[in-house]
């Protein structure tokens, strides 16, 4: 057992909870090995455990009041029994993380490179002169161009793809054997997310490295990994070659997560049409001069820009659209493509630098009744003062309502019409899931009883039978109100699934605007065609050979 890069055996791990002797069991007796320049993956749901097991192996648990039990084995090192030196070791030079979030990972202070050649010299006895020399080394491996210039920027200075690739470097200047990365490619568009992928690809067949991946992207796991072990509540339910499991999956939980994967391939969930939504809700659309619909929302040639003189830069350049009620348009484009800048627009957070936004043919002046929004990331959106119930009445006070009786039956409505209970009322955001969180901010949207609501990024973070469920209400809720949406996200799966309509954004523009079937079988425009090129798919072969293609034979 010796030749082992990794070996677990019954893992156990409480973390402490509330008064003295209170635990909460987050892992469950999990066991897995992994041979040197193997690939495991480790998928499941939020809470299932598999963050916690990655930490456990570089001893991340020790000093915090975590219980551990089981064994803890990584190159031939008992991390459960290590002195402060052996970890210290273990951690860089022989084994090194990802983390998720790599604003939160880089010192903001910092140069990257200066960042890099601290690791370096943490380990190794060498000169700053040296060390700065590999840490530029280290950055070029990774795909940084310009890399003894961009050593020198700070991480601001760097895009997220960037700043992912800046992470990895510092993980690999210490030339570990085994790669750990968790969650690495959850906030990035699809073709950066392809570009981290290829990446670390290449790195475990030029370096040798093993790579524990943990996510909860099913198909970001399948183009990367040999094995899959799936996990939830703490157990680890099923573990076999990704193939197989992809397959042929023999644990009832493993096919539910299978099933809520959003695929490019997957027949549409029938939408009603957009008479039946309108119809169901009384008349959400309004009548124009000569009887015809007016759209909820219509953007005319937006232009915004950022900055003054060199430094100006257009965000959004000449864009124009219209949604009606009942409809959903669904926007794409990568990191920088404009299309929050557009949604912010759209509800009047932004202000256009030339162009006009409509509300039911009315010109908008700053934030129009009848207009919300759903942001990405529920926990920056809430107060965590504030009760979730509290939350929700916030906007029924702002559009005038005085009758706190009224206004709070109405929040204990859409707690319930979400899915949560009246009980959760007097709750605060950080006694909820994300998942949940998400759901308290579609009923703070839906409490002024708005004819348009702009969802930007609004399941990007969570896992894939979260976003399902997500994405199953808001098509619930648009079928019950008519109401019309925007929903903004990089994830071109879930767009297909939810929209009638997609525009394609790139640099500021549309680049490709139609129905959402005819745009995805058929696409127009090379950019629509490379965004679609690099969603992940639920075939390690396909994945195999795509990759073939693009970067020639190993």
């Amino acid at each position: 057992m010796s030749d082992l890069l990794v070996d677990v055996r019954d893992l156990v791990v409480d973390f402490p909870v509330g008064g003295p002797g209170a635990y909460v069991r987050a892992v469950d007796g999990v066991s897995f090995t992994m041979g040197p320049g193997h690939a495991l993956g480790i998928v499941g749901e939020s809470g299932s455990g598999k963050s916690t097991v990655a930490a456990a192996l570089l001893g991340l648990h020790r000093g915090t009041g975590t219980r551990l039990g089981g064994t803890v084995r990584v190159a031939g090192t008992d991390v459960g029994g290590a002195s402060a030196a052996e970890l210290r070791r273990l951690r860089g030079a022989t084994a090194a993380m990802v983390f998720q979030d790599p604003l939160s990972s880089l010192d903001p202070y910092y140069a990257v490179g200066d960042q890099i050649a601290e690791v370096y010299r943490v380990h190794a006895a060498v000169s700053r002169r040296a060390a700065r020399a590999r840490a530029v080394s280290v950055l070029d491996r990774v795909g940084i161009p310009d890399a003894v210039r961009r050593s020198r920027a700070r991480p601001h200075e760097f895009s997220g793809g960037m700043r992912q690739r800046a992470l990895i470097a510092m993980a690999l200047v210490c030339e570990p054997r085994l790669l750990i990365a968790d969650e690495p490619t959850t906030a990035l568009d699809v073709t950066v997310q392809a570009q981290i992928l290829d990446l670390l690809h290449g790195l475990r067949r030029e370096e040798g490295l093993g790579l524990l991946l943990v996510t909860h992207d099913v198909g970001v796991a399948a183009e990367s990994v040999d094995e899959l072990l799936v996990m939830r509540d703490g157990h680890a339910v099923e573990r076999g070659p990704v193939a197989e499991v992809l397959a042929g999956p023999a644990d009832p939980y493993t096919r539910v997560l299978l099933a809520a994967v959003p695929r490019l391939d997957a027949p549409r969930k029938p939408r009603p049409s957009r008479e039946t939504a309108t119809a169901s809700a009384g008349p959400a659309g309004v009548a124009g001069g000569d009887g015809a619909e007016v759209p909820v929302v219509e953007a005319l040639g937006l232009r915004r820009e950022f900055g003054r003189g060199k430094r100006r830069v257009t965000a959004v350049g000449g864009v124009s659209l219209a949604v009606r009620a009942g409809e959903t348009l669904g926007v794409v484009g990568e990191s920088g493509s404009g299309k929050s800048t557009l949604g912010r627009m759209l509800v009047g957070l932004l202000e256009p630098s030339s162009g006009r936004v409509r509300h039911a043919g009315d010109e908008a002046r700053g934030i129009p009744a009848g207009v919300q929004m759903v942001f990405q990331d529920p926990v920056s959106s809430l107060n965590p003062r504030r009760s979730v119930g509290e939350s929700i009445a916030d906007p029924l006070r702002a559009a005038g309502e005085r009758d706190e009786a009224a206004i709070r039956a109405r929040a204990l409505a859409l707690l319930e019409r979400v899915g949560l209970e009246p009980g959760h009322y007097d709750r605060y955001p950080h006694e909820f899931s994300g998942g949940q969180r998400q759901r308290v901010g579609i009923a703070r949207a839906l409490a002024p009883r708005p004819r348009l609501i702009v969802c930007d990024e609004p399941v990007s973070a969570l896992d894939v039978t979260t976003q399902a469920q997500v994405t199953a209400l808001l098509a619930e809720l648009q079928q019950e109100l008519g109401i019309a949406l925007v929903f903004i996200a990089h994830d071109l799966a879930v767009v297909r699934q939810v929209s009638d309509r997609v525009a394609v954004m790139r640099s500021g523009e549309i680049v490709e605007e139609g129905p959402v079937d005819e745009v995805y079988d058929r696409p127009a425009h090379p950019y629509t065609r490379q965004l679609l090129d690099a969603v992940p798919v639920l075939d390690p072969e396909l994945a195999a050979a795509r990759r073939h293609r693009a970067v020639g034979p190993s």
